[in-house]
């Protein structure tokens, strides 16, 4: 840790006076190769999601890859709770709207900038020897400059996943948490601020205990979206508590290889959420859970399928610059120093049951003051 500090100093005081050389064709074609792979995983966040998870059973030393995984399906069920039973009940068509936009430009920048850096270090192992020189040719943080080569050395897996989680929750700062257009439609509206007062961001990891038994969940809920620091402790917080516990990462993982994302919350509770839309048009919401089980005769919760609830989008090219300007991200490398059993359980159907009582509520005032 202290070694790659160390470098991550060099590398800060030098970067502005260095230069990408000039590539030979054949480090060409493997940057375009990169690029093209990149493009066709980057469709969607099922496809993106997908491809963290392959990528991660080629390759369990990069741990992130995991976590990416499963941090980008929370993403997906997110997505599709904008037309799902309650949030769809709750925004607008236009707000369902730019909270999707503001999803999917994170996942997607996420992805073409972490992607590439899997695919040189594939190559690197194919070609016995490091390429991470290319890494200035796919605008790759000089940070991560530093980071891969370390990895390469010493194969300090903990090191390199939180070198990542800095990477990515830096790489988004300006790109999106601090762009004047989702400043505008998203991190300052209501209902966002309503999140963080019903503890709806919730990341959570399903698990089987036993046969046959409803999944577990583990997990953290996310406050103040908006600060990089809490991004970057939550990240750190995730990680932990997959990695650190290796009965329970066997049994996530397993889950996660036997269940096909698809972005509907029916992938780890059928019990209670279902793809397909039970109730009627216009029919008012009745709450119907307690303690995440459904009352005897009630419908389950509309969850749908990403491919259903939204139409691939293209996006705008990634802006340029390099995140790593201050010193103060070398400072978050420091793990995790805490024990955290990740249960979530209770606060994620407390917080299912607000979403029915919200609901419920807003139906019924709208029909008296018609």
């Amino acid at each position: 840790m202290e070694k790659l500090k160390k470098q991550l100093q060099k590398k800060y005081k030098t970067k502005d006076i260095q230069t990408a050389d000039p590539l030979p064709s054949k480090d060409q074609q493997l940057i375009a190769s990169i690029r093209d792979k990149t493009e066709k995983h980057n469709i969607n966040n099922v496809t993106r999601t997908k491809a963290y998870l392959d990528f991660y059973l080629r390759h369990p030393e990069i741990e992130w890859a995991f976590l990416g995984h499963m941090v980008s399906r929370n993403g997906g069920w997110n997505m599709t709770d904008l037309k799902g039973e309650f949030l769809a009940k709750l925004l607008t068509e236009k707000e369902q709207m730019q909270f999707f936009s503001f999803l999917e430009r994170g996942n997607w920048l996420i992805f073409q900038d972490i992607y590439p850096q899997f695919l040189l270090y594939e190559e690197s192992l194919t070609r016995q020897q490091p390429h991470f020189s290319l890494l200035p040719h796919l605008n790759v943080s000089t940070f991560m400059e530093v980071a891969w080569p370390e990895f390469w050395k010493n194969e300090n897996r903990t090191t390199l996943a939180l070198a990542m989680i800095i990477n990515e929750q830096s790489y988004l700062e300006k790109r999106v948490i601090q762009h004047p257009e989702y400043q505008n439609t998203v991190l300052n509206t209501i209902m966002f601020k309503l999140q963080d007062l019903l503890n709806m961001s919730h990341i959570i990891f399903p698990y089987p205990q036993k046969p046959y038994a409803i999944n577990s969940l583990v997990g953290r809920t996310l406050n103040q979206f908006s600060s990089l620091p809490r991004r970057i402790g939550l990240g750190k917080q995730l990680y932990a508590i997959l990695f650190s516990d290796s009965n329970r990462l066997k049994r996530i993982m397993n889950w996660a290889v036997a269940t096909p994302h698809t972005g509907s919350r029916k992938d780890y509770w059928p019990h209670i959420f279902n793809d397909v839309k039970e109730t009627l048009p216009g029919q008012l919401y009745i709450p119907q859970t307690k303690k995440c089980m459904l009352q005897k005769g009630s419908q389950h919760i509309y969850s749908p399928r990403l491919e259903y609830a939204w139409k691939n989008s293209t996006q705008a090219k990634a802006e340029a610059g390099d995140w790593f300007t201050s010193w103060s991200a070398i400072d978050y490398l420091e793990p995790i120093a805490e024990n955290i059993n990740g249960e979530i359980k209770h606060d994620y159907c407390e917080t299912i049951e607000k979403l029915e009582w919200t609901v419920f509520t807003k139906k019924v005032l709208f029909q008296r003051q018609q």
